[in-house]
């Protein structure tokens, strides 16, 4: 994350803060942005920029709902991309703290909710659907173009969520949910009987599939994901079958392209009430967090032994990241911002806004 001076607000409810803002300038301050989709307690959307404290924001209302986020590499850009199954990705500027660009999907597209840069910050991969076939693709925008659409690489699957940069810098790893939606019919799952998710590998150049990783049960959907330096994914699933049953909830490929499912003490998957959400890895030590808003707690997790270190609680557990000292900030939908380390024994409360975080920062 780039670091920078930024303006400080008070704490002061967010419904002053959805007015114009007086900001007043600190003594040389700097902080690094957390940004995320949230929502007001009048159901307003809205895209936030916080601060590790929680005390210094920005917030841009749009208008649906958003979800994940990707930084641009090599400039001062970040991109928020709408909720499935939303139509439009927002891109903000990180100086003026306002939107410089806003991308629709297209007539007969919508998005998932995430995308990913290369490496040099020129173009954008998005997980998309194209609704006359609810065929799953990754949608390529050059944000040197003024993010003008470039092509489209077909997944021969439905339902791509959230994807990643490889550390080669040549390969997305994406998690296909199999999950079929049309805006008509809002969030509905049209599809459950027939689901084929996956955990898939494609090189970002030619779109060419290179690997595909099958759940233990159809109707596990592979959704959110993480890499590690040595490139090693560990990623989530949302089980869509029937709430009695308990089945593995997170999955492990390997450097080496071994892919698993971890074997977690059988009280704490049926805590987790079928759901997982934001997958983070540390990037000075081998734990991975996860999040688990219906179960109302975290996963942390030795990423190279697939082993549970602890899981703490934390209510309505939604976005991760690390936090560079070996720990995560883990936010909540009801408005409180963590930190959780392997050596605490509960999350340590930063800030308690009013607002709801969606599942994810950036």
């Amino acid at each position: 994350m780039h670091r920078r001076q930024l303006l400080k607000a008070g704490l002061g409810s967010v419904a002053m803060a959805m007015t114009p803002l007086s900001w007043s300038l600190p003594a040389r301050e700097e902080a690094a942005w957390l940004f995320s989709a949230v929502d007001d307690p009048s159901g307003g959307h809205y895209i936030a920029g916080v601060a590790p404290d929680g005390q210094t924001r920005f917030m841009i209302e749009v208008p649906e709902r958003c979800h994940g986020g990707c930084l641009r590499p090599a400039s001062r850009q970040a991109v928020l991309f709408a909720r499935r199954p939303g139509t439009r990705m927002h891109v903000i500027d990180g100086d003026s703290r306002q939107l410089a660009h806003t991308i629709a999907a297209g007539e007969g597209y919508h998005f998932y909710g995430h995308g990913v840069f290369d490496p040099a910050g020129r173009y954008l991969y998005v997980t998309a659907n194209r609704l006359e076939d609810s065929a799953g693709l990754v949608r390529v925008y050059d944000a040197a173009n003024d993010y003008a659409h470039v092509r489209d690489m077909p997944l021969a699957g439905i339902g791509p969520h959230e994807l990643r940069l490889m550390p080669d810098g040549d390969t997305l790893v994406i998690g296909l949910g199999g999950i079929r939606t049309h805006p008509d019919y809002g969030r509905v799952k049209l599809n459950l009987d027939t689901m084929a998710p996956a955990l898939m590998l494609m090189d970002r150049h030619s779109g060419e599939i290179l690997a595909r990783h099958e759940p233990s049960h159809h109707q596990l959907s592979c959704r959110h994901l993480d890499v590690a330096a040595d490139g090693t994914v560990i990623a989530g699933y949302q089980f869509q079958g029937p709430e009695w049953e308990t089945l593995p909830l997170i999955c492990r490929l390997d450097a080496d392209g071994h892919f698993s499912e971890l074997t977690l003490p059988e009280e704490v998957t049926a805590s987790l009430n079928q759901y997982t959400a934001s997958v983070a890895f540390s990037r000075i030590s081998d734990t991975v967090l996860v999040t688990a808003p219906r179960g109302n707690r975290v996963l942390l997790l030795d990423a190279t032994q697939g082993k549970l270190v602890a899981s703490p609680a934390l209510p309505d557990a939604a976005g991760a990241r690390c936090d560079g000292n070996g720990g995560f900030l883990v936010s909540s939908g009801q408005g409180g911002l963590y930190r959780v380390t392997p050596d605490l024994a509960m999350p340590e409360l930063l800030a308690s806004l009013e607002f709801r975080w969606d599942n994810h920062l950036t």
